[in-house]
């Protein structure tokens, strides 16, 4: 199976299939609304904004399996993204990305892009060291890590690039950019 041939589940409780991105540069985004990265959301708008019109789509799904950051319902989470982010693009039903009841592309998307650490600077270390009294073999598996973890796909479905939440939004639209 391929990225196109799995679905999610929209806010509104409808199937969303994901086949609708064909030929789209898609970024699939863990989202939280009370993270210390929730103001990703305001560069992701900003990349959505730019380059939308070439081709490029967002699929936004909340979760909160990390600290409980994401505790609203569907609506509470989409009024708090439009207010506070003025988020155009759809946001999907909250889900889990890891364990027992992950999402099925969360699967594949892992399969395809594993976890090769959370980069330099303090807020990876921070990371790191976090992570490593939860897990200590976190570096070893291909579990999303935290909130704000990014996959990107290509206009063909290829899952060409993950980027961990501690990696600089400048990078992930220089890394779409290319791809538009």
């Amino acid at each position: 199976m391929g990225f196109y041939d799995y679905s999610v589940t929209d806010a509104q409780g409808n199937d969303f299939k994901l086949d609708a991105y064909k030929g789209k540069v898609v970024l699939v985004v863990n989202t939280a609304t009370g993270c210390g990265f929730t103001p990703h959301y305001k560069d992701i708008e900003a990349m959505y904004e730019r380059f939308h019109d070439n081709g490029f789509e967002v699929l936004d799904i909340p979760c909160n399996q990390f600290a409980g950051q994401t505790p609203g319902t569907d609506e509470e989470i989409h009024e708090f993204c439009q207010l506070h982010y003025n988020t155009k693009f759809p946001q999907m039903k909250k889900s889990d990305v890891n364990g027992e009841n992950q999402l099925p592309v969360y699967k594949f998307l892992k399969e395809q892009k594993g976890f090769e650490g959370f980069g330099k600077g303090p807020a990876a270390l921070a990371m790191g060291v976090m992570l490593k009294k939860i897990d200590k073999d976190y570096k070893n598996n291909p579990d999303i890590k935290w909130n704000f973890t990014k996959f990107v796909v290509d206009r063909e479905g290829n899952v060409v690039a993950r980027f961990e939440p501690t990696q600089k939004m400048e990078d992930v639209a220089a890394y779409v950019e290319k791809l538009i």
